[in-house]
């Protein structure tokens, strides 16, 4: 779950085709892991060591625009960084939010998660209001003519659950507003907002054609796109939707992500998983065939090599040259305490 108690983490940059992943592997620093348990690491090898990006970022969205990469990341009024590499290095240039988000929950001042897009020449930020262990969440929307701070305007509140505008309504009754996405269906040009985390799992929802608000808001054409059925926990989260012919792909992280005892991690943490469907409103399906509804997903990538840690938040920047690249933040060496 994205944590107001953000955890020190970096961007790495996974290539991929389908289910495979490949990147250039780093060394492993040692060094940085000294005072943390590690003995209950994942040592496979089975994944590859990440690239690094060289910031702290958690929940990394990056748009590739005239020649620089964006980098948006939950934080005080959401800090907007950018680089010529994904390597870095990273300036940063103002963030989305003037002020304390216009919606009126707690920790509107630190917005978690953004996913910010170019739709019809404009910039459209969607970002998450809540806290730890709560489902009192929305997910808002600011929108910009340029991907630097300074001229955003913050619209509000999109979806609420927990409390707040038509929160009563289903799915908003039984799911949580964080970790908003954005894909538009490539037949009918239609725009979605998908999100979730916990509860009842990841959602869809149609918007409006100005991006600002659900298509129908009362009552929300809404399809339930990934879920865990028959566990206490569900721990499955931080969806990200992308399409490559004929296919659209539901990425997403399953497992614990935050508040680790640093010296009783449990082996695997956060896991990369992914299914796919012929409709951006699914159902998706694993490799296997497994329905994500039910439990499926196929791990595309996890902890690694005693130093990965719990890789998640996931996000793919597809127009990055031939391949695309998944962003995540994960511990991989520099691991603090909370």
């Amino acid at each position: 779950m994205k944590s107001i108690t953000m955890l020190p983490s970096v961007i790495s940059v996974l290539f991929f085709l389908l289910y495979a992943v490949n990147a250039v592997p780093l060394a492993p620093r040692e060094s940085a892991l000294a005072g943390i348990d590690t003995k209950s690491f994942s040592k496979t090898k089975d994944y590859p060591l990440p690239n690094l990006g060289n910031i702290v970022a958690h929940d990394p969205n990056v748009v590739q625009h005239d020649g620089y990469f964006y980098l948006y990341k939950g934080g005080v009024h959401i800090p907007i960084h950018r680089a010529r590499s994904l390597s870095g290095p990273w300036e940063q240039v103002g963030t989305v939010l003037d002020e304390s988000s216009v919606i009126q929950k707690q920790n509107r001042s630190r917005p978690w998660a953004p996913t910010t897009i170019q739709h019809d020449n404009r910039f459209y930020c969607f970002y998450a209001i809540s806290e730890n262990g709560s489902r009192d969440s929305a997910i808002g929307v600011a929108s910009s003519d340029t991907p630097t701070g300074g001229n955003w305007t913050d619209h509000g509140a999109v979806v609420n659950t927990g409390n707040g505008d038509l929160s009563d309504i289903y799915p908003y009754s039984v799911s949580n507003a964080i970790d908003g996405a954005f894909i538009t269906d490539q037949e009918t040009g239609q725009s979605h907002l998908l999100y979730g985390s916990y509860w009842h799992g990841i959602f869809s929802v149609p918007l409006a054609d100005d991006l600002l608000s659900v298509k129908t808001p009362k009552t929300p054409n809404a399809t339930n796109l990934a879920y865990i059925p028959d566990a206490k926990s569900k721990p499955i989260e931080g969806s990200f939707m992308t399409y490559k012919e004929p296919y659209y792909y539901l990425w997403f992280s399953h497992g614990k992500c935050c508040h680790f005892d640093i010296h009783a991690f449990p082996p695997m943490g956060d896991d990369i998983r992914v299914g796919r469907s012929k409709s951006a409103t699914g159902p998706f399906v694993d490799k296997d065939g497994h329905d994500t509804l039910k439990g499926g997903g196929t791990i595309v990538y996890g902890s690694n090599h005693g130093v990965v840690y719990a890789p998640g938040g996931v996000g793919v920047l597809i127009n990055n040259g031939s391949d695309a690249d998944v962003l995540t933040r994960t511990w991989d060496g520099t691991i603090c305490t909370m």
